[in-house]
């Protein structure tokens, strides 16, 4: 048996993870449609799919404490996902530039039979992006598999003008709040 199972393969989720002293026994990564819903919102969408992902591995090992977390990045309702090429990336950054968007990332433990599910938002807002620098952002090839197409710890940190939340929430996994979650189930703090 694991005691503690991430639902997710990303390697920043795993690194902001290890950052607060909690080492998942296994990490798998939960392949689920990610399809939103007709008219469903960036928030609720990230809530499901959290949800979606702790649940499928909840399935294999339900002895297991199970996070499974997803990162969505809206401008207003309007849900951007992780580019398919390069034109897509290029689509996604002009509808960014100079404006305000936020990024939900909904969190879901599963412990035996209590489910805890949060979803944390950060505003942010990219400035003004001339042509040269969209190009940029393309050509340092960060928007693969990153929804909203950019890492905030990468390339893209050069043209946040202003961020209102917490820089973790952004990466993918809002520490504080998970730390209070996975403390509050009496999972322990790995300190070495």
């Amino acid at each position: 048996m694991y005691n503690f199972i991430l639902a997710s393969s990303s390697p920043r989720r795993i690194s902001l993870l290890n950052n607060i002293g909690y080492n998942p026994d296994k990490i798998i990564s939960a392949d689920i449609d990610e399809t939103p819903n007709k008219k469903e919102l960036p928030k609720e969408y990230a809530k499901r799919m959290a949800f979606e992902k702790a649940s499928k591995i909840h399935k294999q090992f339900s002895e297991s404490l199970i996070l499974g977390a997803d990162t969505v990045v809206s401008r207003g309702r309007l849900i951007l996902t992780k580019p398919k090429d390069k034109d897509d990336a290029h689509r996604i950054f002009k509808l960014l530039s100079g404006r305000r968007h936020s990024v939900f990332t909904g969190i879901c433990i599963i412990k035996e039979n209590k489910i805890i599910t949060k979803v944390v938002e950060t505003k942010l807002k990219f400035k003004l992006l001339t042509n040269k620098e969209i190009q940029n952002l393309i050509d340092s090839n960060e928007w693969q598999d990153k929804s909203g197409g950019y890492a905030l710890q990468g390339f893209a940190s050069a043209y946040i003008s202003w961020i209102n939340g917490h820089p973790s929430n952004v990466i993918g996994l809002p520490v504080h709040e998970t730390y209070k979650i996975l403390n509050g189930l009496g999972l322990k703090q790995n300190t070495v």
